[in-house]
C-alpha cells in the first residue's frame, strides 16, 4: 500500500518495514497511538482488525510479558520503561506534537 511522502519523511525507519503484523503488534501499535486511553477487548479488536477468536488470548500474552495491564474490563499499555521506549522509538513525535502542540520549522530555527 503506497504512502504519501510527507508519512514517509516523518516516520521512524523501523515504522516503514514491509510485512504482515502480528496480533500482537496491530494490538501494541493501536496502543502505542493512545497511550492516554484504556478500551475494552471489543474495542480493540474492532480497531486492529484482530479476529475475536485470537483478541483474548493476544491480550494474555502481551500482560504475561509485561506489556500490558488491565481493570474490569478495559486494557491499556503497562507503565514501564519497555513501553516508555518503544513509544518513543515509534511515535515520540506524533505523541508530542498532540501533547505541547507543533511547532513551525521557522520558530525553531530561530530560536536556535
Amino acid at each position: 500500500m503506497p504512502i504519501s511522502v510527507d508519512e514517509f519523511e516523518k516516520a521512524p525507519e523501523n515504522a516503514l518495514e514491509v510485512g504482515e503484523e502480528t496480533n500482537g503488534e496491530k494490538v501494541l501499535n493501536f496502543l502505542l497511538k493512545n497511550p492516554d486511553k484504556a478500551f475494552t477487548r471489543s474495542e480493540i479488536m474492532e480497531s486492529t482488525g484482530v479476529k475475536a477468536g485470537s483478541i483474548g488470548v493476544t491480550l494474555s500474552r502481551l500482560e504475561k510479558k509485561g506489556l500490558l495491564r488491565h481493570k474490569g474490563n478495559y486494557w491499556t499499555l503497562a507503565p514501564d520503561d519497555k513501553i516508555a521506549t518503544l513509544s518513543t522509538e515509534l511515535y515520540g513525535t506524533e505523541i508530542a506534537n498532540k501533547s505541547l502542540g507543533t511547532e513551525e520549522e521557522k520558530d525553531w530555527l530561530e530560536d536556535q
